[in-house]
């Protein structure tokens, strides 16, 4: 019924334009360190370390990322080992591997995603009543 191109039409887009990407670390790259940013940057190759930023994180299929992270919000296809804190959201979408925590008031997971490993959502404390849920997820 539907043909692969519009399989891939009707499949979620990051809606952050080419042109609004700031650094961007390419397939077959590796980076060791730490890493600080303003404003959106894209990861597409080997990362071992920390990130650290305010802004958007682009972890790309090819990537494959050993680190702490603490962004605003995170957008991970890859392959992540570590630590996430996004004060906005994290978005896991296919066919991202995840193996470690994740800290977020917001998340989503698409079909297809591999998450081993712990989901703490904290909701805003302009939430009133509202109590932090922690989900658990093991191999």
């Amino acid at each position: 019924m539907f043909n692969k191109k519009e399989k891939a039409i009707m499949r979620k887009e990051t809606p952050i334009e080419k042109s609004e990407i700031k650094a961007f670390l390419g397939p077959g790259s590796q980076f060791e360190g730490k890493l600080v940013f303003n404003e959106i940057v894209r990861l597409d190759g080997a990362f071992r370390g920390e990130v650290t930023s305010h802004d958007t994180l682009i972890v790309g299929e090819s990537a494959d990322i050993q680190a702490d992270v603490e962004v605003g919000t995170l957008i991970l296809s890859g392959n992540f080992k570590g630590n996430i804190k996004a004060k906005t959201r994290v978005e896991l979408r296919a066919p991202a591997k995840v193996e470690g925590t994740i800290e977020t008031p917001a998340i989503s997971v698409e079909d297809g995603v591999i998450l081993n490993g712990t989901i703490n959502m904290n909701l805003d404390e302009k939430a009133s009543g509202s109590k932090p849920v922690e989900i658990g997820i093991k191999k």
